[in-house]
């Protein structure tokens, strides 16, 4: 994982599971809720620890692991 990554995994911090840097929200929450009809802004709303800045950042993390560019 990379020093600056958005994701952050602490057995200490809700028994390891990655939650957003600096936040107790696990990284799970969010894609749950990226699948779900609600809308993004409901998920800000009810997690205000985590900025807009964070989500963007973990779906570039997200894109530059998982998709191989051509």
């Amino acid at each position: 994982m990379r020093e600056d990554s958005v994701i952050s995994i602490n057995p200490k911090v809700m028994s390891g599971a990655p939650v957003f840097r600096g936040t107790r929200v696990p990284i799970q929450t969010f894609v749950d809720h990226m699948g779900s009809d609600e809308d993004i802004k409901d998920f800000f709303d009810g997690f205000p620890t985590v900025s807009r800045e964070q989500a963007m950042e973990l779906i570039d993390e997200i894109k530059e692991r998982l998709l191989v560019t051509t």
